[in-house]
């Protein structure tokens, strides 16, 4: 979409505008003029022969090029998204023992593996990229990096532990964060945490903390509940019913301006990823296209020169 940097500059288009109409009452004028003029032979040799509508030709192309080189003026520019140099995405990935619920085929674990693989190979090569993995609690498996096989190969050998310590793996991920190399620049770089859960907090520091230390360092954190309400596990001799904490996740993307999923199934996760990954980490940034309405201008004034000199010899 073309949107205009200094759109007052577009007042200049009111000139243009007033020469037009100058000129439709200056032919409108002229034929009446023509009506009164009795010696039809003197007009007809002082008209051009054979132009007809073509006269208006140069003048369109003139009125045109005046139209365009008055909107450059107003530095027209195209929206263009970049993927940020210094863009930091920490993967926190719930690993309590509820992730081996089979509610979602072939289990919440191995489905989040898949989708969260997927997640990561997509996603744009100059992005830095860590994985945090969290039960009772939480530990940085891979440091921001922007080799995807190292994280790709962890994620493979996530293993399952006892409780969820969700509040600490956002505390570990924002230190993963400020662990990424300055470059010369000031201030945390760029970055967004996307949390998948399943499970309510039963360890570690409180959801509510993590998400005020998380809002205070103005990273968000985006969360996926992950699974069925449905789901249990086997923990010993006993069966276990293992639902989704929906309300604390919700919260804790609210509180940090992140964006709330669910997802019941692998296919709904792997979606949940891909809608993500369009709008993870990029800035819109103005691609100024002014070069091109003064291109297109002066085509415009070249055309109204040339069919003026090849019609009636002379200059618009």
């Amino acid at each position: 979409m073309i949107r205009f940097l200094e759109p007052w500059w577009l007042l200049s288009v009111l000139p243009v505008l007033v020469v037009a109409g100058a000129y439709v009452w200056r032919q409108l004028h002229r034929k009446a003029y023509a009506v009164k003029f009795t010696n039809v032979d003197l007009l007809r040799s002082l008209a051009p022969k054979g132009l007809g509508s073509r006269r208006h030709y140069a003048a369109a192309a003139l009125l045109l090029s005046m139209l365009v080189l008055a909107l450059g003026t107003a530095r027209p520019a195209m929206d263009t998204k970049e993927p940020l140099e210094r863009a930091t995405v920490i993967l926190a990935i719930d690993v309590s023992l509820s992730m081996q619920a089979t509610d979602v085929e072939p289990s919440r674990i191995e489905a989040a593996k898949v989708a969260a693989k997927d997640f990561v190979r997509e996603l744009p090569a100059s992005f830095n990229v860590g994985l945090v993995a969290f039960a009772k609690s939480a530990n940085v498996l891979v440091s921001p990096t922007k080799e995807r096989p190292a994280v790709v190969q962890a994620i493979d050998g996530l293993q399952l532990a006892e409780a969820t310590a969700t509040g600490e793996a956002v505390f570990t991920a924002l230190e993963a964060v400020r662990s990424v190399p300055t470059d010369g620049a000031s201030g945390l770089p760029p970055a967004r945490v996307v949390l998948l859960s399943d499970g309510f907090r039963t360890a570690g520091r409180s959801v509510e903390d993590a998400a005020n230390a998380a809002s205070a360092a103005a990273i968000p954190v985006s969360t996926i509940a992950f699974g069925t309400d449905t789901g249990t596990v086997r923990i010993g001799s006993q069966l276990q019913e293992v639902p989704v904490d929906r309300r604390a996740l919700q919260q804790l993307a609210e509180v940090t301006k992140g964006v709330y999923y669910e997802a019941a199934s692998q296919e709904e996760l792997r979606q949940v990823y891909q809608d993500m990954g369009s709008s993870v980490g990029y800035r819109t940034k103005p691609r100024e296209i002014t070069q091109w309405y003064l291109a297109a201008g002066l085509l415009f004034a070249l055309t109204a020169a040339g069919l003026s000199l090849l019609w009636t010899s002379r200059l618009p």
